[in-house]
């Protein structure tokens, strides 16, 4: 028998969200660190696998950042080798950002170790019940629900 809420207005997703999401981001952080990453770093590579080469100024709007904020990112990550950055050829005074073969490699390498963080993390789950997880919460994040009622 479980042990969890029986009253209908105990039952609130964002408590355990945010657990979860905790352990999750403990978990990624550590399956990271050895690759000298961490999670802003892993986002801004999978944009730009994603995306192929890109605007610096693009990448900044893409990552919701500001330009100082994404120049900062960008010298960690060109320093490690991971990305390349070159003058635009259509406008010298703007930036191409471009994901390396290293960056290539380590971004393969951070995502295996995060497959890891993800099993650790959600152990409890069969991988139908992740699959449904996984297209309940991206749905969730798509979609923006009015404000709470009166009646909450």
């Amino acid at each position: 028998m479980s042990a969890g809420p029986t009253h209908e207005s105990e039952r609130r997703s964002g408590p355990l969200l945010q657990h979860l999401a905790r352990r999750m981001r403990l978990r990624s952080e550590s399956a990271l660190m050895p690759l000298g990453l961490r999670v802003r770093h892993l986002v801004a590579l999978t944009v730009l696998r994603d995306s192929g080469d890109i605007s610096q100024q693009g990448l900044a709007a893409t990552l919701q950042l500001d330009g100082t904020n994404v120049v900062g990112l960008l010298n960690e990550l060109e320093a490690a080798g991971l990305v390349e950055r070159r003058r635009s050829p259509e406008d010298r005074r703007r930036h191409v950002v471009s994901l390396t073969a290293a960056g290539t490699t380590r971004l393969r390498e951070a995502e295996c170790g995060l497959a890891g963080a993800e099993d650790d993390v959600l152990s409890a789950l069969t991988p139908d019940e992740r699959n449904l997880l996984y297209d309940l919460l991206r749905r969730a994040s798509q979609g923006c629900a009015p404000p709470c009622s009166e009646t909450c």
